[in-house]
């Protein structure tokens, strides 16, 4: 009989703990979404100091073409595009599907994004799939890796 009423203690602690923790992902989860659409803008408008401070100093970016940049790499090009004649204005990310799934204090936000701009002078539009790594630093989120990949059908 005590065996039974700690077994019912334990499974009524867990139910109770259930909705507490699925509430905690929730708010992890719309704080990555606020996060990953602070990114989009502050690329867009070439924003380096918004984007350095949700990236982590040792973020791997690994883009589209397969190139891999460090965050200083990152940063610089995005500074130079915005300095060209406004080329970082002239590009558009939006995300056309969005999921996140929390792991303690790693999430991992994928997805299909549409991008859209100009490219030597020609425009382009293109459908990639991404990747992001986010982990809570220093009671911080932060990016601390991302990967582009064209979606080729």
């Amino acid at each position: 009989m005590k065996l039974a009423c700690i077994l019912v203690t334990f499974v009524f602690a867990n139910a109770v703990a259930l909705p507490a923790q699925t509430d905690s992902d929730s708010a992890i989860k719309s704080k990555i979404v606020a996060l990953e659409q602070l990114w989009n803008q502050a690329y867009k408008s070439g924003d380096t100091k918004a984007l350095d401070s949700i990236l982590d100093s040792s973020i791997i970016l690994i883009n589209d073409d397969g190139s891999v940049q460090t965050k200083t790499e990152f940063l610089a090009s995005v500074k130079s595009s915005a300095q060209q004649s406004g080329a970082q204005q002239q590009q558009q990310v939006a995300p056309e599907s969005f999921h996140v799934n929390v792991f303690g204090n790693v999430a991992i936000a994928t997805g299909v994004m549409r991008v859209k701009g100009v490219e030597a002078g020609k425009p382009y539009t293109r459908h990639e799939r991404f990747v992001d790594t986010w982990l809570l630093k220093h009671g911080t989120w932060v990016c601390i890796g991302t990967d582009a990949t064209p979606v080729l059908h």
